[in-house]
């Protein structure tokens, strides 16, 4: 998982997969050529519900719901060699219509998840006109896509981080300082009340993407929000003298950190936090019921985590007498948060 380190080169799904031991699909023998013909069966269907005219939301929906279906019995190696299957099959062109597959598919910015992504799933208006272009199929497609539960629960952790900034400004006073890991596009900042009233001393985002890290500098220009550009390295290595906070956050970068990096960051992030401080990370949740498509036709892998996952790296980064600590999920299940915070 180097590729967290250096600068663009991000997470691939080749990456996220090989930080796991696994066999070949071959040494499953009957279960992958099962488990490949009940695939091909799938996208089979799916074509000819194609050909036959039928409604692209509801096309896509079954899909999700069959692919999920096959994740969940397979195991994990045949399910990882079905992946390329599935991508090389001639109906992924009717799904890349939809301009959030199509963007997570082709990785304009060269990596998964990236702010432009989350965008899409935000409805945010810097997508609309990209929305508006679609095709009718893409707008059909698109209408299901954004509303799936991944996408539902990214929306709930974009206002939970915005509650949590204000929170933090309404105990924490003028002098209240917040750090944003892995920032994106800051969207959460645009419905915070506390930045739109100025009751923040600084709202430090921290990306490593410079087209996120310029688009923040000239949309909050004038406002508490200070723009910098680093990665999860520079936050490691102190790179940057960024300073104790009240709140650092980091909300769609645990879905790829490996356990022992996650730790090394938990444990960086605790101590930069002010006494009383929090610090809050977010993980998409196992089950996840889109993970089938997500996986194959926005080629998007994460490392999805359970409430025990979310406690190691808590458990293993900090004293537990020294803190309080919580693990929950977020409205619809789909993402875990864990909550630390530092005793005064």
């Amino acid at each position: 998982m180097q590729g967290v380190f250096d600068g663009q080169s991000l997470i691939t799904a080749e990456m996220i997969a090989g930080s796991f031991p696994r066999k070949k699909p071959e040494n499953h023998g009957e279960a992958f050529e099962t488990a490949r013909a009940e695939l091909a069966l799938i996208l089979h269907a799916t074509h000819q519900q194609v050909e036959e005219g039928k409604d692209p939301a509801e096309i896509v929906r079954r899909l999700l719901s069959y692919l999920n279906a096959l994740r969940s019995k397979v195991h994990p190696d045949v399910w990882q060699a079905l992946i390329p299957v599935a991508q090389n099959h001639p109906i992924l062109d009717y799904f890349l219509q939809d301009p959030l597959t199509r963007w997570s598919f082709t990785k304009p910015r060269g990596y998964s998840g990236d702010a432009q992504l989350l965008d899409y799933i935000y409805c945010d208006p810097h997508v609309a006109e990209s929305v508006a272009g679609a095709s009718d199929t893409g707008k059909a497609l698109y209408s299901h896509t954004k509303d799936v539960p991944s996408c539902v629960a990214a929306r709930e952790r974009r206002d939970l981080l915005t509650r949590y900034v204000d929170e933090t400004a309404n105990k924490s006073g003028p002098q209240a300082e917040v750090l944003a890991i892995a920032a994106g596009h800051l969207r959460e900042a645009n419905r915070s009340t506390a930045l739109a009233e100025g009751r923040l001393k600084r709202w430090v985002a921290l990306d490593q993407d410079p087209q996120s890290v310029g688009l923040i500098a000239r949309d909050f220009q004038g406002t508490a929000v200070e723009a910098v550009d680093g990665s999860v390295r520079t936050v490691l290595t102190r790179s940057h003298k960024l300073g104790k906070f009240d709140l650092i956050y980091a909300s769609g970068l645990y879905d790829y950190l490996q356990h022992n990096v996650a730790v090394k960051l938990t444990k960086t992030c605790l101590q930069m936090l002010k006494p009383n401080g929090r610090f809050l990370f977010a993980n998409y949740a196992e089950g996840n019921p889109d993970a089938g498509y997500r996986e194959t036709f926005m080629d998007w892998v994460l490392l999805l985590r359970s409430e025990a996952d979310m406690w190691n790296i808590i458990n293993a980064s900090v004293d537990r007498n020294t803190v309080e600590a919580q693990v929950f999920f977020g409205e619809n299940r789909n993402v875990l948060y864990g909550v630390v915070e530092k005793r005064g």
